[in-house]
């Protein structure tokens, strides 16, 4: 595809598509041209860097989580809201938790994001300081909770690419199955009924108690009349 037919737009969407597939260490502008048709330089020609690339693309899949309208609905059901579509495209696209270690990250749609969230906890009755402590607490929750997401589909991957993935997985859960044998309560979780599937899986509806323990403790916070927390 020639570069004065070739839009930064379909770059980006073909970046995001490659770094669903490949991760951070699978996007090149050699790869990415071969996918669009295209030479290396054409891209260059548009989009200058690497770095530039990911930031486009891990601004540009904060436009997939729908903002609830502040004013059609309760702010705890909107907060919640952003925070379960927030999770859900992590979990869509988990090179961008990997992406906040690595790259300086911003632009439109995440401040779109950012710029509701405000709305929702001062709405909810949280001075500007407050609702931006709110936001922020329950935005690392939300990252924290999907980094097990992005870890375990980036060592998948390295080891597919060492050899056979299933086999080394299986071998590291039997050890350190075995090794939490020795403690009574990680034997309890393993030998219950029916028995946890897997040692270092988080346990069922882990991430809704997370988000509902966090807007409860919101909650009272906002009865007491006490928000501050110093």
């Amino acid at each position: 595809m020639p570069r004065d037919t070739l839009t930064a737009d379909q770059i980006v969407r073909a970046a995001i598509r490659l770094l669903d597939e490949e991760g951070l260490d699978g996007l090149n502008m050699r790869s990415l041209g071969q996918r669009l048709n295209s030479a290396a330089t054409a891209i260059y020609w548009h989009i200058k860097t690497k770095d530039d690339l990911v930031r486009l693309a891990g601004d540009a899949i904060w436009d997939e989580v729908e903002l609830p309208d502040p004013d059609a609905t309760d702010w705890r059901a909107a907060a919640a809201s952003l925070a379960t579509g927030m999770h859900a495209m992590l979990t869509r696209h988990p090179w961008l938790g990997q992406a906040f270690g690595s790259h300086l990250l911003y632009g439109p749609a995440k401040s779109r994001y950012d710029e509701h969230g405000l709305t929702v906890y001062e709405r909810a009755g949280f001075t500007p300081d407050e609702a931006d402590r709110a936001a922020a607490t329950v935005f690392v929750f939300v990252l924290g909770s999907t980094l097990g997401t992005a870890a375990q589909v980036s060592l998948t991957r390295r080891l597919n690419k060492d050899g056979d993935a299933e086999r080394a997985l299986a071998e590291t859960m039997a050890e350190a199955t075995a090794i939490a044998q020795r403690f009574p309560r990680l034997r309890e979780r393993l030998t219950t009924v029916p028995p946890a599937a897997d040692y270092a899986a988080a346990p069922g509806g882990t991430f809704e108690f997370g988000l509902n323990s966090i807007l409860d403790g919101f909650e009272a916070l906002l009865a007491a009349g006490r928000r501050g927390c110093g």
